[in-house]
């Protein structure tokens, strides 16, 4: 290694104090663009077109998502009226949330308004099609997608997957564990446990809110839950 920096460091002195040697670099230099013209012109062109494609592409998605942000207007505030079609599949003036999550699918509002779409279609007890916009949904706000998480095993456990609706609300609980909304996850994966007469299973899923979050509210029903699912484990055994 040290040899080789001696050597650099040789080159560069000669470089620099003998004139005839940095005009025969120059000269290597400049036979090396001429060789290599073609081959070097079209990396030009690449790399210019890779900025410009990508100032372009960025462009593009704010525009869109702008767009995006327009034309969810008039759905939210059906969904927020409670005009579920509405908010779902438009007006036959403005375009529902269905369709602007389709068509803008790729930006930020697309995302929200898939979220909306798979609440209202959760709402109308549409819980297969609630679950294919949800499992579509991400964010990186944690609480939100915690919640998208929680509401796939709200639609689950209606169709009676009490297994799979645990393991969503796991999910939730576990996604940037915290406070305020953990132990309320981790009550809803306890009663589907039970309803799914995995009683081990909901005993424990209690007893983490017990221990984890002592000062939670639900700290106080957490015990007597985990007291009957413990005594129901017990004589299933």
């Amino acid at each position: 290694m040290a040899k080789e920096t001696l050597k650099k460091h040789n080159e560069l002195e000669e470089l620099v104090e003998n004139p005839d040697a940095l005009a025969d670099r120059f000269t290597q230099s400049e036979d090396f663009v001429k060789k290599n013209k073609t081959t070097l012109l079209g990396v030009f062109i690449a790399i210019a077109a890779l900025i410009v494609g990508g100032f372009l592409y960025y462009n593009y998605r704010t525009s869109q998502n702008q767009k995006a942000q327009e034309a969810m207007f008039q759905a939210v505030y059906y969904f927020e009226a409670d005009s579920l079609s509405k908010a779902l599949n438009g007006d036959g003036q403005y375009d529902g949330l269905l369709a602007i999550a389709n068509e803008y699918s790729g930006t930020d509002a697309g995302n929200q308004a898939r979220f909306y779409a798979g609440v209202a279609l959760l709402k109308q007890g549409k819980f297969a099609e609630a679950i294919d916009q949800l499992e579509d949904f991400s964010s990186k706000d944690y609480l939100l997608q915690a919640r998208a998480y929680s509401l796939i095993g709200d639609a689950l456990l209606e169709q009676g997957k009490n297994g799979e609706a645990a393991d969503m609300y796991m999910r939730a609980a576990n996604h940037n564990a915290n406070q305020y909304f953990s132990p309320q996850y981790l009550m809803k994966a306890g009663i589907a446990f039970e309803a799914g007469n995995n009683f081990k299973a909901a005993a424990d899923a209690y007893n983490k809110i017990i221990t984890d979050y002592a000062a939670a509210s639900e700290v106080s029903d957490a015990k007597k839950y985990k007291a009957r699912a413990e005594e129901l484990a017990g004589a299933t055994n």
